[in-house]
């Protein structure tokens, strides 16, 4: 049962994490002063969104590995989103 709670509680991180990315990708406002320090942000719930995703495909069942495919997906988008923008 631990193994089982630990692969729960490893997609829950994961998904939380996905959850703080997306939040901080919306609150990033373009042309305002604090570009910088949001983008700063951001970056960091990326990358340990990214570690979470990586942490819990370890142990997915087939059905949190495409849920959590989906995020780092997602995650790569906004990611090349917000590159896109700044060139």
């Amino acid at each position: 049962m631990p193994y089982h709670k630990n692969k729960q509680q490893a997609f829950q991180a994961a998904q939380q994490g996905y959850e703080q990315a997306q939040d901080a990708y919306s609150e990033v406002v373009k042309d305002g002063g604090s570009y910088g320090q949001q983008l700063a942000h951001l970056k960091n719930e990326v990358n340990e969104a990214y570690q979470q995703i990586e942490n819990a495909l370890e142990t997915a069942s087939e059905h949190q590995r495409t849920q959590l495919e989906k995020y780092r997906s997602d995650l790569q988008s906004l990611v090349q989103e917000v590159n896109d923008y700044q060139d």
